[in-house]
């Protein structure tokens, strides 16, 4: 198949089965949302976005475009800005990965890195700041109801697709926007309704069950604020995961599976893992996977990896 644009590949992830990780009868599936073309599950709302305010009229050729991202976001729009002629600025928290920010400049962007005190609100107010002083569009990926729609309109019926015909009882998700599982809880409660739906938060942000915003380690998940795009109703369950978790499952889906996957990702699964644990035989779970590991390279995931050579100790094979 000859694609007229790289954007023409967002969407349609596949659904992959865990063989080793999951309890036994217990059927887990993963959504690889790094299969995007800038492998994140963000592929999806930068496209949204952007083209709901070309339809609007919104956007004109050659304009910038403005947003606070933790990175995978960032990344995306500066994708889609590529593709379409656009130019594009990212606020960043100076705490988020090198790598991310390299990767923004590499696809044309700029980057500005406000300081770590400020929370999520300091970036996002500091993209308001430059929208109005330039005269840039601000995508507002926190409020932007285009944000959630593109997943009513492409993952949720994805995942109704994949499932047809097959027994499902939860689907597993993060929340950093709140867009993914605004989007999907909407669609699959229509078209399948005995389906659970699972939230998952950072322990030290849970801030869906009413907790106080702590920093954490899970890049891309809850912000210092509740985004104005967050169905608070979409979940029927509620599980809050820590760092260290969140690291273990990103590495056992590495490692067990061959599933390379980041620490929101691993944060996602390992919520999934506590309703495995405890689920019937026969149980059926959906876990979103958002991004790819090569995202954090320079982050506490990679922190006990070394570049040097390893020594191998030699096995006696018995006879």
């Amino acid at each position: 198949m000859i694609h007229e644009s790289v954007l023409s590949l967002v969407g349609n992830t596949p659904v992959v089965k865990i063989n080793r990780l999951a309890p036994e009868g217990v059927h887990m599936y993963v959504k690889l949302e790094s299969q995007n073309p800038l492998a994140s599950v963000k592929d999806r709302l930068a496209l949204g976005v952007i083209e709901d305010a070309e339809r609007k009229g919104l956007l004109k050729p050659g304009m910038t475009i403005v947003e606070a991202t933790s990175g995978n976001t960032g990344i995306a729009l500066a994708m889609v800005c590529a593709a379409k002629g656009y130019k594009f600025v990212a606020v960043m928290i100076e705490t988020f990965s090198i790598e991310r920010r390299k990767i923004m400049k590499f696809l044309g962007a700029k980057v500005v890195l406000t300081p770590k005190e400020l929370k999520g609100t300091g970036m996002v107010q500091k993209a308001e700041e430059l929208a109005k002083e330039h005269g840039w569009f601000q995508t507002k990926q926190f409020a932007n109801l285009a944000n959630p729609a593109y997943h009513r309109q492409t993952t949720g019926p994805e995942i109704l697709s994949a499932f047809a015909g097959k027994r499902l009882d939860y689907i597993v998700s993060g929340w950093g926007t709140g867009g993914t599982i605004t989007g999907i809880s909407s669609v699959v409660r229509l078209g399948r309704p005995e389906v659970k739906i699972v939230a998952a938060e950072p322990t030290n942000a849970s801030l869906l069950s009413g907790g106080k915003f702590s920093p954490h380690g899970i890049q891309g998940w809850a912000p210092d604020f509740l985004p104005a795009v967050l169905d608070r109703s979409a979940h029927d369950i509620l599980i809050p995961v820590s760092d260290q978790d969140a690291i273990h499952y990103s590495k056992q889906l590495a490692q067990k599976e061959g599933i390379f996957v980041g620490i929101s990702s691993g944060a996602t699964f390992a919520a999934a893992m506590s309703i495995a644990k405890k689920a019937p035989k026969g149980t059926s779970i959906l876990v979103m996977l958002p991004d790819t590991a090569e995202r954090y390279l320079s982050t506490a995931l990679f922190a006990d990896i070394t570049p040097d050579s390893d020594k191998l100790e030699l096995v006696k094979s018995r006879l």
